[in-house]
């Protein structure tokens, strides 16, 4: 698992295409102010440890979440992290457990659409903690 994080004080995303097959279109725009903005890749090795995977990355974010004083976490899938990506499935399903264990933790969670290309524009401050990578 791998993870891009950023500490931003805005995120907008706007659906534009589909990448997985059989997914209807769809017109999506929001946009979050003061967040952790993770961008998660899945990779075919994390099914192995879903459990440790998911506990080491919810520990990550909420620790970078505490740092910068926020309450708010945004998820996106991002499968260009690395040369590979795993399962759309269980990326979705990871996905969607990590928000389910962020927001049982007291933050407000979003999760931007699953198997959607996007556009997005993403403001970061400028301190070290703003900008974090991490393999899990």
């Amino acid at each position: 698992m791998r993870l891009l994080c950023f500490h931003a004080r805005r995120f907008r995303w706007k659906t534009c295409s589909t990448s997985l097959p059989g997914l209807p279109e769809r017109d999506e725009e929001r946009e979050v102010r003061d967040a952790v903005v993770a961008f998660v890749h899945a990779g075919s090795e994390d099914a192995a440890d879903r459990a440790g995977v998911l506990r080491k990355a919810a520990k990550h974010l909420k620790w970078l979440a505490r740092k910068g004083e926020l309450d708010r976490v945004v998820l996106h899938s991002f499968t260009n992290l690395g040369s590979a990506g795993g399962d759309p499935d269980f990326a979705r399903e990871w996905i969607a457990e990590l928000a389910e264990r962020l927001a049982g933790a007291g933050y407000a969670v979003e999760t931007t659409p699953f198997g959607y290309q996007c556009e997005w524009d993403l403001a970061v401050g400028g301190d070290s903690l703003a900008k974090v990578w991490k393999e899990l």
